[in-house]
């Protein structure tokens, strides 16, 4: 039976309101019963990774119509990561309350949204979760990979590569340029390495909520023009099934997401945007649970930055269904367009072929695990490393502070000569969190200092309650909580401190007495705060946000149990 449309409440009934309504919508009499369908656009000049929407959003409509519904594009504020300040993260939760408001307060039966720059995905599944009305996202595809010196250009690995290779001296002002006039021949597109974006991509089918093979499209071509028309008409029959984000998204999806996570050796923003999901839906993402999922779980998909490909020939090799045979995992759950993901894989390519980069179990590219979750006196309630793209020497590593109290004094002093650090101190980056930036920028991976990179050192230990980008590599532990502008024993850490780290047995300590620590809490200053975030969204944000565990959410936007998901009944009345 057709679940009745939630945007009758609008148009249907012959009084002067209903008749306003249709009249708003340019509704006739054969337009009734149809369900509503709201195209989210995140296009924008300043996003280039969501550029290509302007041209995909008429073939979603098309989808839309061509399986008897009406689509309806609608404006959303497009986080950017290249050029938003201080962080696109800083607006992450705006944009799942814009998004979410949208769908309560218009006649919408469905939602397909238009994400594919980092913060627009895991906005849009937050909001979904919340609205809990029948979703879908459309994934903008990756760029394309020109070629730089001979091999085709990873975006954002990279570039970091390089800037070592220049602050070493071994790359001139010319091949600087020319790396740059490369990379604006990619075109649109989000990251072509495991980003962030690339993760949350393939996390999105995994959850059910991207169609199955749509994650890692090229952002141009008639593949992902193809992918739009389904989408969109997929978003009409999950309209007439009454499917919705709860039932794709569920604890055992999410679970099946951790482990794709760690299997594609993700960014470790994609830990956040977990936990922030979960937190909408009552679900359990807690880092003890992830840590958990992590043990077993190897390295499968040899993409940069942990591996040496790029997301295209992922796409090639099977993408997330053929990586989700080699973890032989949650092939009974249901993906995005109804089937069990074991009727999916039997579509694409098996793990483990002649030349593929989607590994098997047994012939990984990395052991376990590829991520860490570490606990102790220096994080409290938790800490994350990348541990397939740190140095291995480093894992259990004991070594003196060098700490920076924020981004400005880190870019200011660590290219000084009279530095004091060596290649087995720790750098220390605080001041970078949720709260105290606020936003919680990509500040984490402090560059090598220049005498350091110089002498041929190409990684140290650094600790930040900061992020650092998805494209990025090293031995960084990140999303350190509570964060120092919180009070957090981060803000406690003096010059010379030992810190020892010992990944193995998942601790981060700071070895240092606590009756010293005590001393040094009780005339601690309190916390800088900044002057340009006074009022509007960044105050609201600072007062109300979660710490990393929690996955900086606001607090007033988690659901204490799946109970609290759903809209209340419109009510609809004379404007």
């Amino acid at each position: 039976m057709t679940a009745p449309l939630r945007s009758a409440a609008w148009f249907s009934g012959t009084d002067e309101v209903a008749v306003l309504h249709r009249v708003a919508l340019r509704l006739g009499p054969e337009d009734l019963g149809k369900p509503v369908i709201g195209i989210a656009d995140t296009a924008s000049d300043l996003n280039p990774c969501n550029a290509g929407f302007t041209a995909l959003a008429e073939q979603v409509a098309e989808g839309v119509r061509a399986a008897g519904g009406i689509p309806v594009r609608f404006p959303v504020m497009s986080l950017g990561e290249d050029l938003m300040k201080p962080s696109a993260m800083l607006y992450r939760n705006l944009v799942a309350m814009e998004l979410e408001e949208t769908a309560r307060a218009y006649p919408l039966d469905g939602v397909v949204h238009l994400a594919n720059c980092d913060k627009t995905v895991p906005a849009a599944l937050m909001a979904a979760a919340s609205a809990d009305l029948p979703a879908l996202l459309l994934l903008g595809g990756a760029r394309s990979a020109p070629e730089f010196r001979g091999r085709p250009l990873g975006a954002g690995t990279d570039l970091w590569r390089a800037l070592d290779d220049r602050r070493a001296g071994t790359l001139d002002d010319t091949g600087w340029r020319d790396l740059e006039r490369c990379l604006t021949c990619a075109g649109p597109g989000a990251c072509n390495v495991m980003g962030t974006a690339s993760t949350l991509a393939m996390l999105s089918e995994a959850l059910g909520m991207a169609l199955p093979g749509t994650a890692l499209l090229d952002a141009v071509g008639p593949g992902i023009e193809q992918a739009a028309r389904d989408t969109g008409a997929r978003v009409v029959a999950l309209v007439h099934e009454d499917r919705r984000p709860s039932a794709q998204m569920t604890q055992a999806a999410l679970d099946t997401a951790i482990r794709v996570l760690a299997a594609v050796g993700g960014s470790t923003n994609a830990v956040i945007h977990l936990a922030a999901i979960a937190g909408r839906l009552g679900l359990d993402a807690s880092l003890t649970r992830m840590d958990a999922l992590w043990r077993d779980v190897p390295l499968l998909a040899d993409v940069e930055p942990c591996g040496s490909g790029l997301v295209h020939r992922l796409h090639r090799d099977g993408g997330l269904p053929t990586l989700l045979a080699a973890l032989d995992a949650a092939l009974a759950e249901r993906a995005a367009d109804g089937r069990t993901w074991a009727e999916v894989v039997a579509d694409f390519p098996a793990p483990g072929l002649p030349g593929s980069l989607i590994h098997t179990l047994d012939s990984p590219v990395l052991p376990a695990p590829t991520l860490a979750a570490v606990h102790g006196s220096l994080a409290p309630s938790g800490a994350v490393i990348k541990v397939a793209a740190a140095t291995p020497d480093l894992l259990t590593h004991t070594g003196r502070a060098v700490v920076f109290d924020s981004y400005a004094d880190m870019r200011t002093r660590l290219d000084d000569p009279e530095l004091d650090v060596t290649a087995a101190d720790v750098l220390v980056v605080r001041g970078c969190g949720p709260v105290g930036v606020p936003g919680m920028p990509e500040w984490g991976m402090a560059p090598i200092p220049q005498r350091l990179v110089e002498q041929g050192v190409r990684d140290l230990v650094r600790i930040s309650d900061g992020r650092m980008s998805g494209t990025s590599f090293g031995t960084v532990v990140l999303h350190v909580a509570p964060e120092s502008a919180v009070g957090g024993p981060l803000g406690l850490v003096r010059d010379g401190d030992p810190i020892r780290l010992d990944v193995p047995a998942r601790r981060l300590e700071l070895v240092v007495d606590p009756a010293e620590l005590d001393r040094r809490r009780s005339t601690a200053p309190p916390p800088p705060t900044s002057a340009e975030h006074l009022r509007g969204w960044p105050r609201l944000y600072a007062d109300h946000v979660l710490q990393a565990d929690r996955g900086a959410d606001l607090d007033f936007l988690t659901a204490p149990t799946p109970a609290h998901r759903r809209f209340v009944a419109p009510v609809v009345g004379r404007s």
